[in-house]
């Protein structure tokens, strides 16, 4: 499984539209959402550009994390998927593989959003809080991983592509990472607070802010997290039988 996983990273690295959309387009919008027009001063000016940094970070990973599904759909239209069928690893194993895979990609989204706030937005914190964040945005990105993989071994390469896309966007904007969810209407509010990818940007605003993690946001992603991997792998099956 070692080998398989750097394969799949190694191509995913080499792609220009990973590079472009995946890093470059995260950090635009940093930059932009953060210093494009007035907004506040001081103390609120650093907080504001520490969560949106965050919060961007958590959108590239979301992203990257999703593209996955992509390069999975396009491997099934060319015969990577028989080729694995007949290799001794099991359902799972392949699942998991990719998983592992598409998770190492969402690291050059969140470092490239993470150096732009502290080197062009001036965002400081310590070490620690800068190690932890990248930690948990990276980790807690797998469950956007395994929803990208069972979209592309459930639908074709077009279809998981704009499915994707999406998905990305719809969970991005419920979830509150480009706008705060506390600015939604009451419903609405309360909606993203369960989304996973609220639950995702979580993660990293306790970092920044020197806190764990609570226990809401880890039960409520290990529940995204368990129904996502579970639709990876009946979506695998179901294409081992179709392929």
């Amino acid at each position: 499984m070692t080998e398989y996983i750097r394969l799949e990273v190694r191509r995913t690295l080499r792609e220009k539209t990973f590079v472009i959309f995946g890093v470059g387009m995260p950090v635009l919008m940093y930059l932009l959402f953060t210093n494009v027009g007035g907004g506040a001063s001081g103390a609120d000016a650093q907080a504001w550009k520490t969560g949106t940094m965050v919060g961007m970070a958590a959108y590239g990973a979301l992203g990257s994390a999703l593209a996955t599904g992509t390069g999975v759909a396009e491997d099934k239209s060319i015969g990577w998927l028989r080729q694995l069928r007949i290799t001794p690893m099991r359902p799972r194993d392949v699942v998991l593989g990719r998983a592992l895979s598409g998770s190492v990609t969402v690291l050059p989204s969140v470092a490239a959003v993470l150096t732009a706030g502290a080197l062009i937005n001036g965002v400081r914190m310590g070490l620690g809080q800068w190690v932890a964040l990248v930690l948990l945005l990276w980790l807690g990105a797998l469950p956007f991983t395994l929803l990208g993989i069972g979209n592309g071994y459930r639908l074709t390469a077009q279809t998981t592509g704009m499915v994707n896309v999406g998905c990305n966007l719809g969970l991005a904007v419920i979830g509150g990472l480009w706008f705060p969810v506390s600015e939604f209407p009451g419903w609405l509010r309360t909606v993203g607070a369960y989304t996973p990818a609220h639950r995702f940007a979580d993660l990293g605003w306790s970092a920044a802010d020197g806190n764990a993690p609570s226990v809401g946001t880890v039960v409520v992603l290990a529940a995204w997290l368990l129904a996502f991997g579970s639709y990876a792998v009946v979506s695998y099956r179901r294409a081992a039988r179709t392929v």
